[in-house]
């Protein structure tokens, strides 16, 4: 599919962190300024930020942290030839990863990921518990696809207390607070893609500053092959 200008090409960034870490802090605000600034002509960026728990025995209990993101950055590993996994850890569109902090290689990352062939996914909130999903135009290779989807919250901030970065009050974008697989299937035999989606939202998440985000990804070679980004 072409790359048409007034149509950016949403491209998944994914960072790895954790509030216990004192190298991640450069990484979440080079995440929010990349998705905020829009750096790349041709390029949607779609922050999510993945807090990782491996780091809570260390002195502090990150609240966003979760084991399924941990799971999802090992998994990514083999793919990506990493033999440890790190913090900070930038991943864009599945296919590249790179120290969370090196905007450079964040933005060439971006580009190249905008111009590869991609799906079209068309994402509507249809009321106030319920989404409409449309996925069709499978790149030419692709086979069994996944298609995820992320809530992510905006404007979330923690006073840390212990650990590496006691002292400090950190700022996040993009959090993700649940990711669900919602489908999986042969791209072959499924030229399009249509479902509704249920929106599971917590009490405690701010609803206002709330997105969901889909990711439809090669299950094969774990690349991102399209997305969408709808604020609730």
């Amino acid at each position: 599919m072409a790359l048409a200008a007034d149509r950016p090409v949403p491209v998944i960034v994914e960072l790895f962190t954790s509030e216990g870490c004192s190298s991640c802090p450069a990484a979440d605000r080079l995440l929010a300024r990349l998705e905020q600034t829009q750096p790349v002509p041709g390029a949607q960026v779609v922050a999510i930020e993945e807090h990782v728990d491996y780091w809570n025995q260390l002195g502090w209990q990150d609240r966003f942290a979760a084991h399924l993101y941990t799971e999802r950055q090992q998994d990514y590993a083999p793919t990506l030839g990493v033999e440890d996994v790190y913090t900070p850890q930038m991943v864009v569109n599945g296919q590249a990863e790179f120290n969370g902090a090196d905007a450079q290689r964040a933005i060439k990352e971006i580009r190249r990921a905008a111009a590869a062939p991609h799906s079209s996914v068309s994402l509507l909130l249809k009321d106030s518990s319920n989404l409409a999903l449309t996925v069709s135009h499978f790149p030419s290779g692709a086979k069994n696809v996944e298609i995820l989807l992320a809530i992510t919250e905006d404007s979330l901030a923690s006073e840390v207390r212990k650990g590496e970065n006691a002292g400090h009050r950190l700022t996040h974008a993009g959090v993700v607070r649940s990711m669900v697989s919602v489908a999986r299937f042969d791209a072959r035999k499924s030229p399009d893609f249509f479902s509704d989606l249920p929106l599971r939202l917590q009490n405690d998440w701010d609803r206002q500053n709330l997105h969901a985000v889909v990711i439809v990804a090669d299950r094969g070679t774990r690349r991102i092959i399209g997305a969408a980004k709808l604020k609730l």
